[in-house]
């Protein structure tokens, strides 16, 4: 298979566009709509995501007459096309004909067609028409001069992540005789021996469906498995055809935020080009999360740049209440995304649509046309982007790593926790928002990755110790990295087996401290610590959620309980290992101490950041391969101008062609790029 560039020298530009469904216009309309991508500065749209009705109208009939004349269109006027495989939502006809193809939720009621995504991953049928389809468009499209990537199927898993069907469990049980080998070893990962859930033959395994109870644990996390698994096995199937006929292609599909059903590191490693759809919540200020996923998706394939494939011009439309974007916001979050790494900025979509249910979602043309402030602004951004092809493939460097496990996630997240309370992302977001706020750079990494490349590592939440973790771990303590892990760590194996002995056991030696009990606290409910000497500042902070009782076994305090039976013990600690140190946080504090706490960290790690800027100001950096820096300053006040000092020296802006120097004013929602040390840009 050969090795794909997804940045081909055919667009040697920031990718600018959209999701174009021209389908639901009357072909004199794509006329206009290629004049007003040029104006707006379009280079690259997806066609063909929703298109599977139309292109196979019947199971022996194919019609690609209409899209041989939208692809030539867009090669008339220099547009290029990241090709859609159509195969996210089957036409009528599949399933009337063929019911195996449709999922069956919980229940055991298969869902109909008349929305979109109808489909069962593991279904044979299902996955046989999506092969004979993706031939087809490969074998007419490969040599068209306006391909320039595959989009495969559309955000799986977004509505039918997990699926009961008979054809489903037996390649669920078919998975687990691959994974385990023999039922003695799964009776064994499953603690089967309890409430006599013992197996004797495959055929008795079934799926985690509604139990009088609580189902086996060990069963849905390695259901979780098999489901990201089994829809990675759809993408596949399709991926396979189209490097097997267009090798050099791009291929991909599109992740979404934060989202729990797929493993997208695992996933990552079959995409040319990492790709995700952000829609933060308008009305919540600056998007942190946002920020996060963008870092993560950096980090999917080693720091490559990724692209921003969706988000919204201004509102959506499936949430409670769908505010507009203010003026300047969605350019504002548009370069975050490539001041995190991205090398192009896409939206849902082109046109709003005029019927269906996301008509009052926002697109590049309002259903206002041009005359619009939302498309004054996206032909601003639009022809912005055109002076930013120095940033082409430069990198967004990081000397601090968050860890993050997708098997973690489930496992911490079943039934039958000591806290419901302990939530993945937040306990992720709790560590990442004051990293983000000092505008610290931040790589989101896989707890068995090779992590000697950073100054400082955080660990939140890290419940399951998989084989290696612990080992993996010390190593890079000892080889003189700092590590910060929190409470509820260090206390399961991969199949959420308790490790043995005081808590947390497979890290206690790396902590110097064990844990004999943890108290998880009711909502409402909290307590104080006060920080010692060693933490080397002074303050008495809330907490809440946990708390740990600690035991200190070459550990010291930084900072101790208040209250309750286990008052004067320590709550938060320092451990030197090797030549490096591990801290361990047995409680949620609120933010201002893990602020603090994280300040005092990074700084003896010697991590510095991008640069002090004033409150709501975004500091991020971009390095290219001949080491030209890039400085992005971002104002997220939506009423105050902001004054930054800047870097010493003189600084090309990429935006307006001039020099800067000494400090910079920021509008609200302003913008500013900088070449560090460049005399000017040359912008006209």
């Amino acid at each position: 298979m050969a090795t794909t560039n997804w940045r081909l020298n055919k667009l040697p530009h920031l990718y600018y566009g959209g999701d174009y469904n021209p389908e639901q216009w009357p072909e004199e309309v794509w006329r206009e709509d290629v004049r007003l991508m040029k104006k707006a500065g379009v280079n690259f749209v997806s066609v063909g995501i929703f298109s599977w009705a139309l292109l196979q109208p019947k199971a022996d009939t194919y019609d690609f007459a209409w899209l041989d004349r939208l692809m030539d269109l867009m090669a008339e006027n220099g547009i290029y096309v990241d090709l859609a495989t159509a195969t996210a939502s089957p036409p009528a006809w599949m399933a009337v004909e063929y019911p195996d193809t449709l999922p069956v939720n919980e229940q055991g009621q298969r869902l109909q067609h008349g929305s979109r995504q109808q489909y069962s991953p593991c279904s044979a049928t299902y996955r046989r028409f999506c092969a004979e389809l993706v031939r087809r468009l490969a074998e007419r499209y490969k040599d068209h001069p306006a391909l320039l990537m595959w989009h495969v199927n559309n955000e799986y898993g977004c509505h039918v992540p997990v699926c009961y069907s008979e054809e489903t469990k037996a390649a669920f049980q078919a998975w687990l005789k691959n994974r385990y080998g023999t039922l003695d070893e799964l009776n064994s990962r499953w603690g089967t021996n309890f409430w006599s859930q013992r197996y004797y033959d495959w055929s008795q395994i079934g799926l985690p469906v509604r139990t009088p109870t609580y189902p086996n644990p060990g069963q849905q996390l390695d259901y979780a498995r098999f489901m990201s698994d089994a829809l990675l096995e759809c993408y596949l199937n399709e991926r396979d055809i189209l490097k097997e006929i267009t090798p050099d292609v791009p291929v991909m599909t599109n992740f979404m935020t934060s989202f729990k059903p797929l493993d997208y590191f695992k996933w990552a490693e079959h995409l040319d080009v990492v790709a995700w759809d952000s829609y933060p919540e308008v009305e919540k200020g600056i998007p942190y999360e946002a920020a996060f996923n963008h870092d993560l998706m950096r980090s999917l394939k080693g720091g490559q740049p990724f692209l921003l494939m969706e988000q919204a011009t201004s509102h959506v439309n499936w949430r409670a209440h769908n505010p507009v974007k203010r003026p300047g916001q969605m350019r504002l979050w548009s370069y975050q995304a490539v001041g995190r790494g991205a090398d192009g900025i896409m939206f849902f979509q082109w046109r709003a649509s005029r019927a269906g249910a996301e008509k009052f979602h926002s697109a590049l043309v309002p259903h206002g046309g041009e005359e619009t402030r939302v498309f004054r602004e996206v032909t601003q951004l639009g022809n912005e982007l055109k002076r930013l092809d120095d940033l082409i493939g430069s990198r967004t460097p990081a000397e601090t790593a968050i860890l993050f496990d997708w098997s973690n996630w489930w496992a911490l997240e079943l039934d039958s926790k000591p806290s419901r309370d302990v939530k993945y992302i937040q306990q992720a977001l709790n560590v990442y928002r004051p990293l983000f706020d000092a505008n610290i750079p931040v790589d989101i990494a896989c707890p068995g990755a090779d992590l000697s490349k950073y100054k400082l590592v955080i660990a939140p939440a890290l419940y399951m110790i998989a084989p290696g973790v612990a080992d993996n771990l010390e190593r890079y303590v000892a080889g003189g990295g700092t590590l910060v892990t929190t409470f509820f760590s260090g206390i399961v194996d991969e199949n959420d087996r308790i490790h043995l002995g005081l808590y947390p056991a497979p890290l206690r030696k790396l902590l110097g401290l064990s844990i004999e009990e943890f108290d998880p606290m009711v909502p409402g409910q909290t307590n104080r610590i006060v920080t010692t000497d060693a933490a080397g500042f002074r303050g008495e902070f809330e907490c809440s959620v946990w708390a740990d009782v600690i035991r200190l076994e070459g550990a010291q305090a930084l900072a101790v309980f208040r209250d309750d039976f286990f008052a004067g013990q320590a709550a938060v600690t320092r451990h030197a290992f090797g030549a490096g140190h591990a801290y361990y946080v047995g409680t949620q504090p609120e933010a201002a101490f893990t602020a603090r706490l994280l300040a005092r960290i990074a700084e003896e790690a010697g991590v510095k950041p991008v640069l002090e800027t004033p409150g709501g100001v975004e500091a991020s950096e971009r390095v290219g391969a001949d080491g030209s820096r890039y400085l992005f300053l971002l104002n997220h006040n939506r009423a105050e101008s902001v004054w930054v000092k800047l870097p010493d020296g003189r600084h090309g802006d990429l935006l307006t062609g001039g020099v800067r120097e000494g400090q910079l004013e920021l509008a609200p929602y302003g913008v500013a790029i900088l070449r560090l040390g460049a005399q000017s840009c040359g912008v006209e």
